[in-house]
């Protein structure tokens, strides 16, 4: 049995979890006015009853693949570098805007494009510093992992934060977005909405391209203006790979 705040596995019959010590609520049938309603099965409980494809991935009774993936953030890369490029795309954005708008007025002599660039560079390193302490801290709330629960059939597959750690993460977003906004910084601001995002859903028949990091046990399934990030164990990982590649439209990039 695994408890629906954290994802920890607890024993059968337990009441409280030993991680989180949030209440565990059995999956059972209960009777309401004389009649017996059956709850609805969480996607831990049908990972418990489904069977096992290797010693992570089940297929549950649903038809669905579903898989539990722990992501060491202290010693892997990937969130860093995404919060990273979301921060840097923001800020050359606005830098390019600055660029556009001295053209027009007149002002863009080869002495203000220089101290433009000088400055772009500088806070780039800034916020290179800035994204790295702001990541450690996420790192200790969060306990130094990212826990995701997939679910893939034939028409999809679905990034889920687990509950305990989603309430987190939007709590940090939200926190984000009031600092940015009270300070001024549309950058901070933005990236706060975008870590508010805690579940992602990828149509394969959407899908226009498909890159593999084996080395970060990664996939991203790419559709037009959406990336959803899957992640697979490496003895898992040729298996997700091709099950995504094989219901992708056959026009969709593929890069292993």
């Amino acid at each position: 049995m695994f408890c629906p705040e954290c994802g920890n596995e607890v024993n059968d019959g337990a009441e409280i979890c030993t991680q989180c010590n949030a209440k565990i609520v059995k999956q059972i049938s209960d009777t309401h006015s004389g009649k017996k309603h059956k709850r609805k099965k969480t996607a831990d409980k049908m990972m418990k009853d489904g069977q096992h494809i290797s010693e992570n991935i089940i297929l549950c009774e649903d038809g669905k693949y579903r898989w539990r993936y722990d992501l060491n953030l202290y010693r892997s890369p990937i969130i860093f570098f995404l919060v990273w490029k979301v921060l840097f795309f923001i800020t050359l954005g606005i830098f390019v805007f600055v660029f556009i708008a001295d053209a027009v007025n007149g002002n863009a002599d080869s002495d203000t494009i220089i101290g433009n660039l000088k400055f772009f560079g500088y806070f780039v390193i800034g916020m290179t510093v800035v994204t790295g302490l702001g990541y450690f801290v996420y790192a200790l709330i969060m306990g130094g992992k990212y826990s995701v629960i997939f679910e893939m059939d034939e028409h999809r597959i679905t990034h889920r934060q687990i509950p305990y750690q989603a309430k987190k993460a939007k709590a940090i977003s939200k926190a984000t977005v009031i600092a940015g906004a009270l300070s001024g910084n549309i950058t901070t601001v933005g990236v706060g909405m975008n870590s508010s995002r805690t579940e992602m859903t990828t149509d394969f028949s959407a899908v226009r391209k498909v890159i593999s990091y084996p080395r970060f046990h990664l996939i991203k399934v790419n559709e037009m203006l959406e990336k959803n990030q899957v992640y697979a164990a490496k003895e898992d990982f040729d298996f997700v790979l091709n099950y995504i590649v094989q219901h992708i439209p056959e026009n969709a990039k593929v890069r292993k």
